[in-house]
This record gives C-alpha cells, sequence and structure tokens, in this order.
C-alpha cells in the first residue's frame, strides 16, 4: 500500500511539474501586469504566482477534469483581488496608471481571453459593470499612448 502511495505522489508531481513548464510563463507575465511591476523586477508578482500554483498543487487531485490552467488563473485573480488594495501604486509596468480592478479586468478579458460573464462571475461584478470598468481602462490607455505620443513629437527637434 505504501509503494503505491508512493507511486501516485511522484505521479502527481510529475504531472504538476509538466503543468508548470508550460503554463508558468505565461501566468508569470499576467501576475506581473496585474502588480504593474516592470518585466525585469517583478518580485511581487513571482510571489503572487507561487502562492496560485502552491494552491493549485494542494487541489491537483481534486480537479478531475477541470483545467489546471484555468483553476491556477482563478487562483492568481483572487489573490491579487484579496491583496491588490494594499499596493497601488505606480510601479512601472505597462498597466501601472490603471486600478487594481481595472488591471484585474483589462488581464482577464484581454490578455486571458476570458469571455465577459466569466470573468464577471470569476471577479464577483455584473456583467456591465465587467464591460464599463474594461472599456474605461481601454480608454484610458489609449489616451495614456497619445500622451506619450504627443511629449515624443515635442520632445524631437
Amino acid at each position: 500500500m505504501r509503494e503505491r502511495s508512493a507511486v501516485q505522489q511522484v505521479r502527481r508531481a510529475r504531472e504538476f511539474e509538466a503543468f508548470v513548464a508550460g503554463a508558468a510563463g505565461r501566468l508569470l507575465h499576467a501576475a506581473t501586469l496585474l502588480t504593474a511591476e516592470p518585466v525585469e523586477d517583478n518580485p511581487r508578482a513571482q510571489r503572487l504566482l507561487l502562492a496560485a500554483l502552491s494552491g493549485t498543487y494542494a487541489q491537483w487531485d481534486r480537479l478531475r477534469g477541470e483545467d489546471p490552467y484555468d483553476r491556477t488563473r482563478q487562483e492568481l485573480a483572487s489573490r491579487f483581488a484579496r491583496s491588490a488594495w494594499r499596493y497601488h501604486r505606480i510601479r512601472g509596468g505597462v498597466l501601472d496608471r490603471l486600478t487594481p480592478q481595472e488591471r484585474l479586468i483589462l488581464v482577464l478579458r484581454l490578455y486571458e481571453g476570458v469571455a465577459e460573464e466569466q470573468a464577471a462571475a470569476l471577479i464577483g461584478l455584473p456583467v456591465e459593470r465587467v464591460r464599463a470598468i474594461c472599456t474605461r481602462a481601454i480608454a484610458e490607455m489609449r489616451s495614456k499612448k497619445r500622451s506619450v505620443s504627443r511629449l515624443r513629437q515635442v520632445a524631437i527637434p
């Protein structure tokens, strides 16, 4: 019996390692976008991803046909949402001017390709609210892009 349990644990570890090898890069990028840290210096995103992956590993045997990537993304979003209010400062990342809620919705909708209904259910907001926040965040990013291009035009002699 002990031998069987050891074999199952080894199999579980290998399956999880294979999952992490395939998905960790994309999940780390999503976590970096959420935390609004620069890609080259993202310790908070790394901690967030590690916590999400450990939550997925703890539930690995109970996934039963559920996509582990979806489960980890859900864990990542939940952990970010619970802690985001403490970390709303400009960090130099691509989405640093957005609020944590705007970043979460933008990353889920545009980067991860999650449907509005699924994102709304994941966050616990009405679909119309998710749509409005996403629209506002996109407008903010476009205005930032225009501001940067205008600044470059003025700076170029």
